[in-house]
């Protein structure tokens, strides 16, 4: 069957809609402030063979990862109408623990089999581990908190009761993880409503226009790469430790451009390390898929098409495909900024005025809990900061800004502060921090947390010892820096870092500038 441009463009926005709606029914019926005011969640609809047919616009390092999972789920069960099966075992296609997925059949009428399946991840604030807000300092995955290998959590429109009471028991804020988790349900059923609804309108031309939307992204993806110079093109950066030991580690790639097709090898990158900054293969499939989708110009449908012409080499047991039992914290919010990295730096040789300087670099994340003396409840928390944008060859890079990896939201202060025992002494850019250049790099982001009660905090960031690099002669952004300031005295806090905090304590995050573009004229 024959299907035009116009049918085709129509299909394909009906059907990120639906992404779209399962995100905002998840936003609406969550209780964390991480979810409902950072939008820390990802949206997606599979077909029966688990090809992603389209996504929300949400989070690209849960959006590229996330078919590992529904893959993991559809080995080990046969879905049935009203199923409901959720992982975060970053070995068996999570990423890492608190991003908890879940997978949903839809069955249309009259199928015997699942025609799709539906599936969004969100980033539950406290999953259990050695530290409030599951992103500890750990050395193996067992210290990160409750792993969940795929298992049923509905079963025929029925929440298994025993598992729901298991995770509960495991985690330190169970009423706000029993509320996330229902509305993960909640937005999977809206998927599937839609879906129903999409498949009565369309009749016998729903999988024509679902092959023809794989296929077009196909296409636009490899005449992208043909209009690039073929070659081989390496490049290298490292994150600044793995939060153990000193040592820097580092991620090597060399794209291998030819015919409309490319090869991405991270032979040679550093061997999985101590600390919680290793990621596995479904991250580096995911930073390698946005950079890749960043060179098309056009608002190409992102599909599971967008991959067929690119071939990914991650060495097992390497930091970007690490084994078990690694500990994997960061390796989705740190490690995974610094290979987009690599892979924009690799791809600046061969599109130079089409690559930007780069980024922060880091999602800087804060995670902190305790007990809350007034409203007299457990509390966990965790935030990614934002930094400056890298320059390019057009314009200066924006300040203040998610970049790459991360697409969150901040917590407004008002939300903050009315939810948790801390108040916010400063929020403001920090003037000055992008690098020099033809064009200035974004500047970074001054966050300052005064504490009103005991908690234990932890900071996992980069990019402390170097800043972000320039392009075409333009400079490095300037470094973050963390500081504790106790009874007037002022500390430098490592990147990585656990420390327990008193009332009265003040924590300041001064996040990286961007990379500058261009000698100085």
């Amino acid at each position: 069957m024959r299907v035009n441009s116009v049918d085709l463009e129509l299909f394909r926005h009906q059907l990120v809609s639906i992404a779209e709606e399962m995100g905002t029914v998840l936003r609406k019926t969550s209780y964390s402030a991480n979810i409902k005011e950072r939008r820390d969640y990802s949206c997606a609809v599979y077909t029966a063979g688990g090809e992603t047919v389209a996504m929300g616009d949400h989070m690209p390092v849960h959006l590229g990862a996330m078919p590992l999972s529904v893959r993991a789920v559809t080995r080990a069960f046969d879905l049935q109408p009203g199923d409901v099966a959720i992982v975060n075992d970053p070995f068996q296609g999570g990423t890492h623990l608190p991003d908890i997925t879940a997978v949903m059949p839809v069955f249309l009428k009259g199928a015997k089999r699942a025609s799709f399946y539906v599936a969004n991840r969100a980033h539950h604030a406290d999953v259990g581990g050695m530290s409030p807000g599951s992103m500890p300092m750990a050395r193996e995955i067992y210290q990160e908190g409750l792993r969940l290998p795929p298992v049923m959590l509905v079963r025929k429109g029925k929440v298994d009761g025993d598992l729901l009471r298991l995770i509960l028991a495991n985690v330190r804020t169970p009423v706000e993880r029993e509320g996330d988790i229902l509305s993960q349900w909640m937005s999977l059923q809206r998927g599937e409503q839609r879906l129903h609804a999409l498949s009565a309108r369309h009749g016998k031309r729903l999988h024509p226009l679902l092959a023809a939307l794989l296929d077009y992204s196909e296409r636009m993806m490899r005449a992208a790469i043909a209009r690039l110079p073929g070659g081989e093109y390496r490049f290298e950066d490292c994150l600044d430790s793995d939060g153990l030991t000193a040592r820097p580690v580092w991620i090597r790639v060399c794209i291998a451009l030819r015919g409309g097709e490319a090869t991405v090898d991270f032979t040679g990158s550093s061997a999985q390390a101590a600390g919680p900054v290793n990621a596995n293969l479904a991250i580096a499939l995911a930073a390698s898929m946005y950079v890749f989708r960043c060179l098309i110009r056009e608002d190409v449908p992102f599909t599971s098409g967008l991959m067929r012409p690119i071939r990914l080499i991650a060495p097992e047991g390497s930091v970007v495909n690490a084994m078990a039992p690694a500990a994997m914290a960061a390796g989705n919010v740190e490690t995974s900024q610094r290979i987009t990295d690599v892979l924009l730096g690799a791809l600046a040789q061969a599109a130079p005025d089409r690559i930007p300087a780069a980024s922060s670099g880091t999602m800087n994340n804060l995670s902190f809990g305790g007990w809350d003396p007034i409203r007299e409840r457990p509390f966990a928390y965790y935030e990614t900061i934002a930094g400056g944008m890298g320059a390019h060859a057009r314009n200066a890079g924006l300040s203040a800004t998610h970049t790459h990896m991360t697409n969150s939201w901040n917590t407004p202060v008002e939300a903050f502060e009315h939810l948790y025992p801390l108040r916010i002494r400063a929020y403001k850019i920090r003037g000055g921090s992008g690098g020099n250049g033809l064009h200035r790099g974004g500047d970074g982001i001054v966050r300052e947390y005064e504490f009103l009660t005991d908690a234990d905090v932890t900071i996992l960031s980069d990019r402390r010892e170097r800043g972000p690099y320039g392009l075409n002669g333009g400079a490095a952004g300037r470094p973050g820096a963390n500081t504790l300031v106790r009874a007037n005295k002022t500390a430098p806090l490592r990147a990585k870092t656990n420390f327990p905090v008193g009332a009265g304590d003040v924590l300041r995050i001064e996040t990286p500038g961007g990379g500058g573009w261009g000698e100085v004229k």
